[in-house]
């Protein structure tokens, strides 16, 4: 008998509550889960032998699975466990000390990338340009450094998908500066970041791979409806509230009009970014450019959202790649990388 060449394929996801093993998985896709419907439907397709695993506070589980189910690779959609983002990076961490495959970024590149000073901090010491910054811990009082000028986005350190991000977090004065800061420890637990308003268009870079790079066509957040001397920031209304969106004339697409030396200091800035950041499978990197077309870094996003009508996937298919040949080549992103 012929045995299936394919690798055998674990989909991690995780849940916001606890989950049987016997659940009802179209009840768990039809709970706004489109990328796990996407990916779990790509594996039909390609024809891998693939089962899934569905976590919200229990590692035992996943260590049993590993045994009985032996997968060649775990395909990583958990993003969270007990509802805490910030615990990405120790899922990884416990696949890494097991030496058992998965996909996207290891544990190094979540950790730096998850803390947006540290990030920054980094990009920075290698001259990248990043936003004047500065961050408040929970349990002190917002003060606005001098050098930091305004206006000026307050936001939590550690959160993802513009969570916390409100209209709100564009402050123009002290006042406004202390309120936000103190609303981002209470409502949201969680140290703040403060970093100077950079105006310009708001470009996101999609890359694929370990040591060799592929940079996706670039997509753009564009702000049809919102007035010339309004803050234009991605919010997250911005991205995730379809009425809102309508209403601003907010729309993401393929960015037109690149100069083709901007282009050219993208890809590059981008693939450095992606290197120093240690970030390895696939990432989205956040940009500002101003008129003069500067380029800020704003955040890095190892393992972005992966439906197939997100900004990843998109700008996979417009290079070239078929959604079910995405999640095919970041299998064989994962199986190759070296895991230290």
């Amino acid at each position: 008998m012929k045995t299936n060449p394919k690798p055998k394929v674990l989909v991690l996801c995780d849940a916001i509550r606890p989950t049987p093993p016997d659940h009802d998985l179209a009840a768990y896709l039809a709970g706004d889960r489109k990328t796990e419907a996407d990916v779990l439907a790509a594996f039909g397709e390609l024809g891998h032998p693939t089962e899934h695993l569905v976590i919200f506070d229990d590692l035992e589980a996943l260590r049993r699975k590993l045994q009985t189910y032996q997968p060649d690779i775990i395909f990583n959609l958990a993003d969270q466990f007990r509802n805490n983002r910030a615990f990405d990076q120790n899922i990884v961490s416990f696949l890494e000390m097991h030496g058992q495959p998965f996909t996207g970024c290891g544990s190094t590149g979540l950790t730096l990338c998850k803390h947006k000073a540290i990030s920054k901090k980094i990009l920075g010491y290698h001259r990248i340009r990043v936003p004047e910054f500065t961050v408040i811990p929970r349990g002190r009082r917002g003060v606005r450094p001098r050098r930091l000028k305004f206006p000026i986005l307050v936001k939590p350190l550690k959160e993802e998908a513009s969570y916390g991000i409100a209209q709100a977090s564009f402050v123009e004065t002290d006042e406004q500066f202390r309120e936000r800061v103190a609303f981002i420890h209470d409502t949201h637990d969680n140290d703040a970041i403060a970093e100077e308003y950079i105006a310009g268009r708001e470009l996101y870079v999609s890359i694929l791979g370990n040591r060799r790079l592929d940079v996706l066509p670039v997509r753009e957040l564009v702000f049809r409806e919102v007035p010339p001397d309004e803050p234009r920031i991605a919010t997250y209304r911005a991205k995730w509230d379809e009425e809102y969106r309508k209403r601003w004339g907010l729309q993401n697409q393929f960015a037109e009009d690149l100069d083709p030396v901007l282009a050219r200091n993208l890809t590059r800035t981008c693939k450095r970014i992606y290197r120093l950041l240690t970030i390895d499978g696939y990432a989205r990197i956040d940009l500002r450019v101003t008129p003069a077309n500067q380029i800020f870094f704003i955040e890095a996003n190892p393992n972005p959202i992966l439906a197939a009508d997100e900004d990843f996937a998109q700008s996979a298919v417009r290079a070239g790649l078929a959604y079910p040949q995405l999640i095919e080549r970041i299998v064989r992103l994962g199986l190759q990388a070296v895991r230290e």
